[in-house]
């Protein structure tokens, strides 16, 4: 069995007197793909949230590699190896492909910045490996045609592919991908799919959160559901597809 990455244990997150998240607890394992659903206000983009950093859990706990994440900042979560998409792009319109990809590689530079400044030859060197390294995972996601164009004048979905290059630049151990699908035709989410199965395949977790079911069962080894905050059903798609509460909480049955 692989090792546990990423664990929530009996999380709960209040904002006011509105409980969004309560006793949430779930794992993923390293090179594990894992989704995460359930209907609008469900409470999954408050545990995206709570794991990235943007917000702090109430009570509970959000462990990674077996070490608490208790107030580390989003920025201080990147470096141990989370990394993190959006449900809207969050680009740099006047950047080239490239040039986006590389301001995230630099999360992992070792030259200091007076270094890259001043051009010294240490600085030069790592500056040219990683546009090597960024130019690999732009081919990786199926970008290299597009490279060297703004990122405001390639494709929605282009876009969508863009930020999760973005993410891999950053070396991640966990990805956590939020709406990856979003505004993509049917050829488009089938190369989605084929990614996030690559991405696995690299050795990196991916935590899908998707509307799309077709994606999710596609992809998914194991599927999460949650309803007004609270995991109502775990286990593998096809466990997921049939269960009674899963159908009611989408097609608005009894709970």
């Amino acid at each position: 069995m692989a090792k546990i990455l990423l664990e929530l244990n009996e999380v709960d997150k209040h904002f006011g007197g509105v409980q969004a998240v309560k006793n949430l607890s779930f794992a993923i394992h390293e090179s594990e793909i894992v989704g995460l659903i359930g209907p609008n206000g469900s409470g999954k983009s408050t545990t995206v949230n709570l794991i990235s950093g943007a917000l702090d859990v109430s009570s509970g706990a959000v462990n990674f590699d077996g070490h608490t994440l208790s107030g580390l900042s989003t920025s201080q979560r990147v470096p141990l190896g989370l990394a993190r998409t959006f449900q809207t792009t969050t680009l740099f319109a006047e950047f080239t492909v490239c040039e986006q990809v590389m301001v995230a590689c630099h999360c992992r530079y070792q030259s200091g910045p007076w270094q890259s400044v001043f051009r010294t030859k240490a600085g030069q060197k790592e500056e040219s490996s990683e546009q090597t390294k960024a130019m690999e995972i732009i081919e990786f996601v199926g970008l290299a045609a597009v490279a060297n164009v703004k990122a405001s004048s390639i494709s929605s979905a282009q876009q969508r592919l863009l930020m999760i290059a973005t993410a891999l630049a950053t070396q991640p151990r966990l990805l956590l991908l939020d709406e990856p699908a979003a505004g993509m035709v049917a050829s488009e989410r089938k190369e989605l799919a084929k990614l996030i199965m690559s991405i696995r395949d690299s050795g990196v977790a991916v935590l899908v959160i998707e509307h799309h079911m077709g994606l999710i069962m596609e992809v998914c080894e194991q599927i999460v559901v949650l309803n007004f905050g609270q995991r109502i059903a775990q286990g593998i798609p096809s466990e997921i597809r049939n269960h009674k509460a899963v159908i009611d909480a989408y097609l608005g049955g009894t709970h």
